[in-house]
């Protein structure tokens, strides 16, 4: 069955790839997802500066992992120098980059002979859409590639999110970040298990799916050709599904992937073609936005 998914102009055997995050940190990492057949590579988070990642920084249960974890602790010398250079260029490469305009100039000029896309973290930086209007706007002006901007549950009005960064010169959004703040509590210590130094962190994976769903539909019933990349929860062939019938053109894992191991990756890619079968659909392009 064809598993091929187009979109801006990007190719992809399939539409599964990694969120940014722990499992896309490095060239070990990356090269593993390769391997399982991802339709394309999406980096973890590379900023100005290294992070300061305080430790323990992820916590997994049953159905949800809260992470106080931060961007890539490399500095983007090294994935310039020990990276990039070395990624598999048979599928696209997207950069995750963060966070603020003065990061943009400096970042964007850099990467870009490496990068096929660029995904933009907005975790840190406010609920401000004219400031994170700007930011598009400064990547804009040093790319021609296609730029997906991540929305974080905190802002309020998606759609008006998705409609500041399109105007502004996105190519589209990547829906939904880890929510949060949360916090764990343990009872018998009387203290917050882990998180940053204010004791919070932030939740993703299947907990996460319903509201992720949500969003996507949110944003493509109100910008049907807006580009909209489906992340948050997703842990089997039918998720997948269930992102590309509320709009996504293509999805992100990591979570699950985290609670169940790496090869589950490669598993959903092998049951996807059951599952499309299963509900009547003879390919990937034929799972339209309903």
């Amino acid at each position: 069955m064809n598993l091929e998914t187009k979109f801006d102009g990007l190719v992809l055997k399939n539409p599964l790839m990694p969120a940014s995050g722990p499992l896309s940190g490095d060239l070990e990492k990356l090269e593993y997802l390769y391997n399982q057949g991802i339709g394309a590579i999406v980096t973890k988070t590379v900023s100005s500066k290294p992070a300061l990642v305080p430790r323990p920084c992820i916590y997994g249960d049953k159905d949800f992992v809260m992470n106080s974890e931060l961007w890539s602790e490399h500095p983007y010398e090294f994935w310039l120098e020990e990276i990039f250079p070395k990624l598999p260029t048979d599928v696209p490469r997207i950069i995750s980059v963060g966070y603020t305009k003065e990061d943009m100039e400096l970042l964007i000029p850099l990467l870009d002979p490496y990068a096929d896309a660029f995904e933009v973290s907005t975790h840190y930086v406010g609920k401000d859409l004219s400031v994170i209007a700007e930011t598009v706007k400064t990547i804009r002006a040093n790319t021609d590639k296609p730029v997906y901007m991540k929305v974080s549950p905190h802002i309020p009005d998606p759609v008006g999110f998705a409609k500041a960064v399109r105007d502004a010169g996105a190519t589209g959004i990547a829906a939904i970040n880890s929510l949060g703040p949360t916090m764990n509590i343990d009872i018998a210590t009387r203290s917050i298990v882990y998180g940053n130094s204010d004791g919070f962190a932030w939740t993703s994976g299947p907990v996460i799916k319903n509201l992720a769903l949500a969003i996507v539909y949110l944003i493509k019933q109100e910008m049907p050709d807006f580009t909209v990349i489906g992340v948050g929860g997703i842990k089997t062939a039918d998720d997948v599904i269930e992102f590309l019938l509320a709009g996504a053109s293509g999805v992100q894992m990591l979570s699950s992937a985290l609670l169940k191991g790496k090869d589950l990756y490669g598993k959903i890619i092998e049951d996807l073609p059951k599952a499309l079968e299963k509900y009547g659909f003879e390919s990937i392009e034929a799972v339209s936005y309903t």
